[in-house]
């Protein structure tokens, strides 16, 4: 039996002639209500990217999203968030605004408007990790005089370690040590290290970053919307940036660099982040088939 499963890559970076460019690729297989949990690992493996996600009915939210890496299921995946509902609206398939998913870790809001869709995600914790601060510059193969921010866990959903360097060369001569870096996402349950800097490609953009997430198999993606969400809250809360929308470039520093902007707008309650969404652009970049 054949299925055919869309590669959409999300958070596409507009050109100003108007074309999408680079972008992080996911797989997205809908109507996948019969599809067991091997299957379902079965056509990860097959489509070979960092995450697929399965789509399915819900009789708690509109739709059950389940997403796999080719090795494993995860609880949540942004990228992948953001291409299927870039795709569901293509088809007519979400009626209204604000929608939602059901994953195995629960519930979360998902809007899409104009093109764009955004998820939702908690407000940020933050832990200070000055016992790890050598041995990540270690795995990073970077000095103290490159790193412009100690490394520090944000939570907003899921933990991630960010790391500042001082500019966007520095970003991108980053050379890391995988081992090291999935020792240590084991040690502190992350699913990866977020390394960002203030000096961006763009004018409009708050930070440029690179992810490393070898712990899921992930050496470096290109768009993490789960991690640029504590980005964002990190530079409102910690770097006291006054503003509540932020974009963040992603992919730009990746050997076959794939450009590509998440937009984080932060939800204040008394100048304190109560929650926040992430959100891009996606597109169909081709379809593939793959034996059930």
């Amino acid at each position: 039996m054949k299925l055919d499963v869309a590669i959409v890559n999300a958070f596409v970076t507009q050109t100003q002639d108007g074309k999408s460019v680079g972008g992080n690729p996911a797989g997205v297989v809908l109507n996948a209500d019969d599809l067991s949990h091997a299957q379902k690992l079965s056509i990860a493996k097959q489509v070979g990217l960092s995450e697929t996600a399965f789509v399915s009915l819900s009789d708690v939210a509109d739709f059950k999203l389940d997403f796999f890496t080719p090795t494993r299921q995860i609880a949540h995946c942004g990228h992948a968030t953001i291409a299927t509902f870039n795709l569901l609206a293509s088809k007519g398939l979400i009626p209204q605004e604000n929608t939602s998913k059901e994953t195995i870790d629960g519930i979360r809001a998902v809007s899409v408007t104009d093109g764009t869709a955004f998820m939702t995600q908690l407000a940020p914790s933050y832990q200070a990790l000055p016992e790890y601060q050598a041995r990540v510059l270690s795995s990073l193969n970077l000095t103290s005089e490159e790193v412009s921010d100690e490394a520090l866990l944000v939570n907003t959903g899921n933990s991630f370690l960010l790391v500042g360097v001082k500019d966007k060369q520095a970003l991108a001569n980053i050379s890391p040590d995988y081992d090291l870096i999935q020792t240590i996402s084991e040690e502190l349950d992350l699913i990866g290290y977020y390394v960002f800097s203030l000096d961006t490609h763009l004018a409009s953009s708050a930070a440029t970053s690179r992810m490393f997430a070898p712990r899921y198999g992930i050496l470096e993606e290109a768009a993490t919307g789960m991690a640029a969400g504590p980005l964002a809250c990190y530079l409102y809360d910690q770097k006291k940036v006054n503003q509540t929308s932020f974009i963040i470039e992603q992919g730009y520093a990746m050997k076959v660099p794939s450009p590509s902007l998440l937009k984080a707008e932060l939800k204040l309650e008394d100048d304190e982040i109560k929650s926040l969404s992430v959100g891009g652009r996606a597109k169909v970049s081709r379809w593939l088939s793959v034996n059930v």
